[in-house]
C-alpha cells in the first residue's frame, strides 16, 4: 500500500493488490498516506498455497477491478 500511495502522490497510477484479511489494514494505510479513498484490488485469500493454474485464475479475476481502478483515477493525483 504505501509504495502504491506514494506513486500516486507522484503522478504515477498504482493499485495495491490485497487479500481480504488485510483490508482493514489496506485502508488504514491509505487514511494515513493521505489518500483515504485510494482504491486498492480486494482479492480472495489465501494466495500463497494456491498453484500456478490457481493464481492465474485469480490473476484474470482481478484484473477488470485493477483497470477499472487505474482508468478511474482523477486528473489532478
Amino acid at each position: 500500500m504505501y509504495d502504491s500511495i506514494e506513486l500516486e502522490k507522484l503522478g504515477i497510477p498504482a493499485i495495491a493488490i490485497c487479500t481480504e484479511p488485510f483490508e482493514s489494514g489496506a485502508k488504514a494505510m491509505s487514511v494515513l498516506g493521505g489518500i483515504p479513498d485510494y482504491p486498492f484490488a480486494l482479492i480472495q485469500h489465501p494466495i500463497g498455497s494456491l498453484t500456478p493454474e490457481e493464481l492465474h485464475e485469480r490473476a484474470m479475476n482481478a484484473a477488470p477491478q485493477i483497470l477499472a481502478s487505474l482508468l478511474a483515477r482523477p486528473d489532478e493525483r
